[in-house]
């Protein structure tokens, strides 16, 4: 069915529409009341009224349409496919990037505090997305301090009688696998780690002050010292803590800033009129997109990605769709949710100092973004002055060897292009030509003879694919004089006429084609600073693959050879029993209450295992 087919059969009824470019990318992803009457307008001439929508539908060649029972069943579903399929035209977070989450693991019997890059429909509680990982990991380490959280991987079971560990012994955890804690206890240090990751510290510190004096009167004096010594701490991270509100409700207040096509948003954390905290995301957006637009788009991803509500939302531009919004998270709240744009008076003042904290953050961004053009600029011209190059190098491509004592031998290759990581045109290779004692000199000719071998055919035509078709103005290897001659001997033999250049890690020193002695860049050279970011890159690269394969190998386990046995076997087993040293322990009988064991397999895995 080709468009204007599709544009005569829309429903009227509410939905998400996604519109596609030519090659089939969705391009963009909205919603509507009603789909007919809503995606129609994009095709009516006299309703152009953005140059924004006028370059979409220049773009649109095909459109999908999910039909849902409710305005807000779509602006859920809107924000979903937004956040799967990041469009091009939707406003979206900068560098794309996985912000970090603290989860609390309420959907395990003992529960566990982790950092997470995604949040999964598991039954756990999360909090954020924050800006800040280093931040989240200390507050993830005050967390394990003062609550005695376990932190191991254990699957526990109330009943357990295990050996406590180093982490019980030193106070940093209450030993729930040897059974030291019931459940109910432990679920109470699990609900004071909520309340504290939710700032509620005015209702946290009476109820610990109450628990310190129960212990007391019982006689525990240890644990009351140690109540104690928490009540304290957080009285300390209180005391820090400014008040902004002189209304005690939950407040999440949004400032905007704009500069061009780059956007911040700040948010203030307010609980009890107390500033808990903050965050700003930067935001790529268009430049004749309104302010309002922007921000609108921006709460309805940040608060599909929230388990936090607040009672009241401060905004600095007034929202399109504040409404819908403020009915969407009563919802999820459980009571109402109010969204406002204040014109005077004390909230008007906080949201305008919000407001001044994104200006400031936009204008460091840009003094920094400025600042690295000129030194990627600088330090490419330097490049090109140093090997008499016309131009400076567009593409750069960086290869490195990665082993332990010859084994799993592997090489990385990593491209730059204007200075700046193209992450997808990265390649990582296994090593097949060396064993035994390490051999770089031998590695890098392989590497360099596969990558070029290959992308000389894909030019000519002799095989599929353009992975590796695009040649580089300069290769960068890394190592010395050595790696550079084993380089250059594949390059010649191959007929390429692409300049090559190492950098040897030990001194810097820069060795390139036809000179005996290396060349020593100044320290506060630009060049070099782009060389050593793209070295560096490239060993990064190299030794995250080469761990990957170690750890798999590490991984095996006896129950790899077991015939029968495949990854969804042996991941029950070692669910059901923990450690293969128990699945060595267990009978034929307590094999088969595993999922998917049968008699005969139980017998096959007993008789194997005692073999052994």
């Amino acid at each position: 069915m080709d468009l204007q087919a599709k544009l005569d059969h829309l429903p009227t009824k509410p939905g998400v529409y996604l519109m596609k470019s030519q090659d089939g990318d969705i391009i963009y992803v909205g919603k509507a009341v009603n789909l007919r009457n809503r995606v129609r307008s994009y095709f009516q001439q006299s309703r152009h009224q953005s140059p924004k929508t006028k370059i979409l539908v220049e773009h649109i060649a095909d459109l999908d349409y999910i039909i849902t029972d409710s305005e807000i069943e779509a602006l859920i579903l809107e924000n979903n496919l937004i956040k799967q399929h990041s469009p091009w035209f939707n406003v979206r977070l900068k560098d794309d990037k996985t912000y970090p989450y603290i989860k609390v693991t309420v959907n395990e019997d003992f529960p566990r505090v982790l950092l997470v890059r995604k949040r999964l429909p598991d039954g756990a509680r999360y909090y954020g997305p924050y800006t800040n990982v280093s931040a989240v990991r200390s507050t993830i380490k005050v967390l394990r301090r003062l609550f005695q959280i376990r932190t191991c991987n254990k699957t526990i079971k109330e009943g357990q009688r295990d050996r406590p560990c180093l982490n019980y012994h030193i106070g940093r955890c209450a030993g729930p696998c040897a059974g030291l804690i019931s459940k109910q206890d432990y679920q109470k240090i699990v609900d004071e780690v909520c309340l504290f990751l939710e700032g509620r510290h005015e209702r946290l510190i009476p109820s610990l002050r109450e628990k310190m004096l129960a212990a007391s009167k019982e006689l525990n004096f240890e644990l009351a010292a140690r109540i104690r010594d928490r009540i304290q701490a957080l009285e300390l991270i209180v005391e820090k803590q400014k008040i902004v509100s002189a209304d005690e409700i939950d407040q999440d207040v949004f400032g905007f800033a704009r500069a061009g096509d780059l956007a911040c948003v700040q948010v203030f954390f307010i609980r009890g009129g107390k500033l808990i905290g903050r965050e700003h995301f930067m935001l790529d957006c268009r430049i004749d997109e309104e302010p309002g637009e922007i921000l609108t788009a921006f709460v309805k991803q940040y608060y599909y990605e929230q388990s936090v509500i607040p009672k009241e939302v401060l905004t600095g531009e007034e929202l399109t769709e504040a409404d819908l919004l403020s009915e969407w998270l009563s919802d999820r709240r459980g009571s109402r949710v109010y969204f406002r744009h204040p014109k005077r008076g004390d909230k008007k003042a906080l949201v305008d100092m919000v407001t001044e904290n994104a200006q400031m953050v936009l204008d460091v961004a840009r003094s920094q973004a400025e600042r690295k053009e000129k030194e990627i600029s600088r330090g490419l011209w330097e490049l090109a002055h140093l090997l008499d190059l016309a131009e400076p190098p567009q593409r750069i491509e960086a290869f490195d060897i990665s082993n332990l004592q010859g084994s799993q031998v592997v090489a990385s290759m990593v491209v730059v292009i204007d200075g700046r990581a193209a992450n997808d045109q990265y390649r990582r290779f296994k090593i097949q030509g060396v064993e035994g004692a390490p051999n770089d000199y031998q590695a890098m000719e392989e590497v360099i003879r596969r990558r070029f071998t290959r992308g000389l055919r894909e030019q000519k035509g002799e095989v599929e694919g353009d992975k590796f078709s695009d040649f580089p103005e300069l290769v960068l290897i890394d190592g010395g004089k050595g790696q550079l001659s084993s380089a250059l001997k594949v390059r010649d033999e191959l007929g390429l006429a692409i300049p090559f250049i190492s950098l040897a890690e030990k001194n810097e020193e820069v060795y390139v084609e036809g000179q005996s002695e290396p060349i020593i860049l100044p320290r506060e050279s630009q060049g070099l600073y782009l060389l050593q970011r793209i070295r560096d890159e490239a060993h990064r690269f190299a030794l995250a693959y080469h761990r990957h394969l170690r750890s798999k190998a590490t991984r095996r386990s006896v129950l790899d050879s077991i015939p029968g046995v495949g990854p969804k076997r042996k991941q029950a087993l070692l669910k059901h029993f923990g450690t293969a040293k128990r699945i060595r322990e267990a009978s034929v009988e307590e094999l088969c209450e595993v999922e998917g064991i049968n008699q005969k397999l139980a017998e096959e895995i007993y008789q194997f295992m005692h073999d052994k």
